[in-house]
């Protein structure tokens, strides 16, 4: 079964304040018939995790307000079944070891490519 089959039955929550990447990810998955919904900040995907559940969180980590890995502290408890991916163009070592502790399972560096999220979305599921 390809990557597309497997995730056409989960719900994916992509988190960035960056409008290109929200609609460019967008129209990727639902290209492939998957589920995404996009939003803009992590407060913001706070509320989509208490209104649905997900499968798969994709979240930036500098996003206005909150920060993506602050954003992961408040899943920690309830949300632990979450695959958890971090995306960023500011992955120093600090950021990345927090991520892990976390237990954001991906790490994926700015720019990146959907090539680089089908691989990583591969590994994960």
């Amino acid at each position: 079964m390809d990557l597309f089959s497997r995730l056409k039955d989960m719900k994916i929550l992509l988190i960035d304040d960056d409008e290109w990447i929200r609609d460019s990810m967008t129209l990727f998955f639902e290209g492939e018939g998957c589920r995404l919904v996009a939003v803009e900040t992590a407060e913001e995907g706070l509320d989509a995790l208490s209104e649905s559940s997900y499968d798969i969180v994709i979240a930036d980590y500098k996003l206005p307000g909150m920060d993506g890995l602050e954003f992961f502290k408040h899943l920690q408890k309830s949300h632990q079944n979450l695959i958890k991916i971090l995306i960023t163009a500011y992955g120093s070592k600090e950021v990345v070891s927090e991520a892990f502790k976390l237990g954001i399972q991906e790490f994926i560096d700015k720019p990146f490519t959907s090539e680089t999220i089908e691989s990583s979305l591969s590994r994960l599921i």
